[in-house]
This record gives structure tokens, C-alpha cells and sequence, in this order.
């Protein structure tokens, strides 16, 4: 079995530890930051971060277009926290500037469980990823209030607050999540994620 080469989109945000968690969950990991290296890989990750810092950065680093495109041909993508927001049809509570790729038909609020103070951490179970509940870590998360026809709901927030709110979905060859599964140790959902490159490839 061929090893599937995964990219980060390493322009801001915690790129190193998704690089960590792809390489343990079976797969070559690469920064990525140029088309040409976005032409060389299998799957990208959209790390968290800042979503308006990381939309204007990929206008910057002329990686929109091809970025696109490659979506739309197909390309496994997965998105943590910024990367949600960015893989998004609909934003609330976003810049106006703000532009993501609208790959995912959804609609998400922005900073919706609260500022950086309210952080925090959770168990979520998530469809299709065996082991039991993954420890979710939320920081200045979105959430999903509406998904489409073709998107599947694959974990939400069980206790608390926040309860029923959407923080996980796919759409066919794109993933999402609200929370950072790559600063836990449990590479389970980068697993599904290599899993889901295997197949497309």
C-alpha cells in the first residue's frame, strides 16, 4: 500500500502538529505554501488559527485559484477550527473581506463558543471513528447551524450549553471539525482522514 503524501497548508496556525499527527496516522506530511508543492500532494489540511489572517495569506501567496480548483477536481481536504470556517458556504459573524474556498455547504458562526477565555475541553463522538469519544479541544471554535442536503453531521456537543450544536461534518471528499484533535495525541481522526485520501486516490 502506497503511502498517501498529505499537505498542510502551512501559512498560519498549528501546522507542525497537524504534520505530527498525519505522519502518525500513516501518511507523508508536507508544509505547503506554493501551487507547485499543492501540486505534489494527495490531501491537504487546513490547520486552525485565524481564519481572516489565512484568508488573506492565501490571496498573498497567489494559492486561491489552485486551491479552487483542486477542490473541485476532487481533492481531500479536512479542516481544523479556521480550517472549518474556511471550507464554509456561509460565515456569521466574519469580516466582509473574509473569503474562504465554500466547499462545504454549511453555514458557520464564527467564534460562536466564546473568546480565548472560553476555551474548553470536551468529549465528542464522532461517526466512523472507532475507540470510543475523542477529547475535543475548543478555542475560540465556530459551530455549524446549518449544513446541506449532501453533508453528513458526524459529531456534536453532548453536554453542557452547548448541547446538539454541530462541531464535526464531511461533505463527500471534504472534512470539517470545530475543534484541534492535533493537540491531543490521538491521531483516530487524522487517521479517518488518510483513510478517506486512500480512497479517493
Amino acid at each position: 500500500m502506497t503511502v498517501p503524501v498529505i499537505g498542510v497548508l502551512a501559512l498560519q496556525g498549528d501546522v507542525r502538529e497537524h504534520v505530527t499527527a498525519l505522519t502518525d496516522a500513516g501518511a507523508e506530511a508536507r508544509a505547503v505554501r506554493r501551487a507547485e508543492e499543492l501540486d505534489a500532494v494527495d490531501g491537504l489540511v487546513i490547520p486552525g488559527g485565524e481564519s481572516t489572517t489565512i484568508s488573506k495569506l492565501v490571496d498573498i501567496f497567489e494559492l486561491r485559484e489552485p486551491i479552487d480548483k483542486r477542490i473541485a477536481a476532487g481533492l481531500p481536504v479536512y479542516g481544523s477550527c479556521a480550517g472549518m470556517i474556511m471550507l464554509a458556504t456561509e460565515v456569521l459573524d466574519g469580516r466582509p473581506d473574509q473569503r474562504g474556498f465554500a466547499g462545504i455547504d454549511m453555514t458557520v458562526r464564527r467564534n460562536a463558543f466564546g473568546r480565548q477565555v472560553d476555551s474548553f475541553e470536551a468529549p465528542v463522538e464522532i461517526a466512523g471513528v472507532e475507540g470510543g469519544p475523542l477529547h475535543a479541544v475548543f478555542i475560540r471554535a465556530p459551530w455549524v447551524e446549518r449544513v446541506g442536503d449532501d453533508v453528513e453531521v458526524l459529531g456534536t456537543v453532548t453536554a453542557g450549553p452547548a448541547a446538539g450544536r454541530i462541531v464535526a461534518v464531511r461533505h463527500h471528499h471534504l472534512l470539517a471539525t470545530s475543534f484541534h484533535p492535533e493537540l491531543t495525541g490521538d491521531a483516530r481522526l487524522h487517521a479517518y482522514f488518510v483513510d478517506l485520501v486512500r480512497a479517493a486516490r
